[in-house]
């Protein structure tokens, strides 16, 4: 369940609040939520320092509260100011309006980079997940360091997921809720499609009439062909070989 915390700019809420309710008491009695519980879920939405589920809402509000409703009228209320309500990964937060995002512009460029081979490789694991290490040197055409690996995970991006029922049991990984949130995703399967990918320039137009983009599936149930990773053995087999090459995207 996710942490509520006190966040010191309230103030801000305050303003955003009496905004909101001078809005709804104009609109027909028959038509207007309830303003208490209205209130109450903005307030929790606020303060929350993740996403909220529809059920962790509700576990925090009165019984008679209507959350998808609540949601849907915070929703219309927020999509013309300076931050909206949307879904990402299933749950609910307050996000910087897509037109204002230049504001953040600086902060983006603070941020560390993503090498190539890192950004190949987190959309192989998007689209093929779950994949094994060895899969995506396949994929890639070139051998995939641990250290790129290792920069996913630390992102929050990427997770071991369980391993493969194959000779030398390796790994398999798999995308996580961080990665739909950051890049803005309510679903995995929300990742453009190969007509989309060829409209953005992101494949050559000249691709095998063959080629197709797989169905992405984040499932938290294992696969068939995976066993459940055992604790404390979290290495992979290959990675007990000696010195690798480095990755020549690096």
């Amino acid at each position: 369940m996710s942490t509520i915390t006190k966040d010191p700019s309230t103030d801000l809420a305050e303003d955003t609040t009496g905004d909101l309710l001078n809005a709804l008491e104009r609109e027909p009695a028959a038509t207007a939520p309830d303003l208490d519980l209205l209130r109450m879920a903005e307030a929790l939405l606020f303060a929350s320092a993740d996403p909220l589920s529809t059920d962790e809402l509700a576990e925090r509000l009165p019984a008679r509260a209507d959350v998808p409703a609540l949601l849907a009228e915070l929703q219309r209320f927020y999509r013309t100011r300076g931050v909206n309500l949307v879904r990402v990964a299933g749950k609910w937060a307050f996000r910087t309006a897509e037109d204002l995002k230049f504001l953040m512009h600086r902060n983006r460029e603070e941020q560390r980079k993503l090498s190539r081979a890192a950004l190949e490789t987190l959309a192989i694991i998007a689209y093929h997940q779950p994949v094994t290490r060895a899969e995506i040197e396949e994929i890639r055409g070139v051998s995939t360091s641990k250290g790129t690996l290792d920069v996913l995970l630390e992102t929050g991006w990427v997770r071991m997921r369980g391993r493969r029922r194959t000779p030398g049991r390796p790994v398999t990984y798999g995308t996580t809720s961080g990665f739909l949130d950051q890049f803005g995703l309510d679903n995995v399967r929300d990742l453009p499609g190969l007509e989309e990918l060829k409209g953005a320039g992101l494949l050559d137009s000249a691709i095998p009439a063959n080629f197709l983009v797989p169905m992405p599936n984040d499932s938290a149930d294992l696969a068939e062909d995976e066993d459940p990773l055992e604790e404390g053995l979290l290495f992979d087999a290959a990675e007990l070989a000696g010195p690798e090459e480095a990755d020549p995207e690096e």
